[in-house]
């Protein structure tokens, strides 16, 4: 079966958008401006990426792939440190998490055989491996900020009677990984009986065999589970010390 989606049938899409606008005008959410921004860019930047994938693929250079796997990682990490609310150094330790989070999987997945080491593999998986940690830790970024506000007292307190940073911080950094992971864990939980997973719906409908779709699936899931808590584990554990001063006392 081939899909063709014409001009006129992407014009129709666009009126999805312009639901969605209503629904912000009549609701008076103030997020339409966002909203055009987005379609706008997204528009871009698909098209920008459709065609220098497509002209990476066919390159199939190592030293190019590697570079574009870097550009996916910094642009990921730099999205990330953005959500930090003013943590310092937050670019620094998305990236670090990130880097790592993406480099673990990728030789696991490699040294496997699950993937090969062509662009047409490595980068998609990249993008997906890093997307879902960039969410993971702007999650355990807000959570950090909530936590240290709400319990700055305990924090002091346990300082007070002579803890060290990372005694008196434990409990914030154990439940920011938590709520870091909490999203992929949910999700694992519903796949395929709640949401319908996009690779093995994809691999499906391009007429490859079902068993070989859902192993591809369950990798997936089983390595989006991984890299969500290594990054989420990594960043927490760098940022919470961002939370104090050189001398060792929270913050204000």
């Amino acid at each position: 079966m081939n899909l063709a989606i014409n001009n006129s049938s992407l014009l129709f899409a666009t009126a999805l958008v312009g639901i969605a606008l209503i629904v912000v005008y009549k609701e008076k959410l103030g997020l339409g401006k966002d909203i055009l921004i987005g379609v706008v860019r997204a528009v871009i930047q698909l098209f920008a990426v459709g065609y220098l994938l497509g002209y990476v693929f066919k390159l199939n250079n190592i030293i190019v792939t590697l570079a574009l796997v870097l550009v996916i990682i910094f642009n990921a990490s730099f999205n990330a440190g953005k959500k930090s609310n003013g943590i310092s150094n937050a670019f620094k330790i998305s990236f670090i998490a990130i880097l790592t989070a993406t480099s673990l999987t990728l030789i696991v997945l490699l040294l496997s055989g699950a993937i090969l080491f062509i662009p047409s593999q490595v980068i998609p998986i990249s993008g997906m491996i890093a997307s879902n940690s960039m969410i993971a830790i702007g999650i355990c970024y807000r959570n950090l900020n909530s936590k240290f506000k709400d319990q700055r007292q305990q924090v002091l307190e346990k300082l007070a009677l002579g803890a060290n940073l990372k005694q008196a911080s434990i409990s914030i950094v154990r439940d920011s990984i938590r709520a870091g992971m909490l999203p992929t864990i949910e999700s694992a939980k519903t796949i395929g009986i709640v949401s319908l997973p996009g690779m093995m719906s994809g691999l499906m409908f391009a007429g490859v065999n079902p068993t070989h779709a859902i192993k591809y699936q369950i990798m997936v899931t089983f390595m989006l589970l991984s890299t969500t808590s290594i990054a989420s584990v990594i960043a927490s554990y760098l940022a919470y010390k961002e939370f104090y001063t050189a001398r060792k006392q929270l913050k204000d």
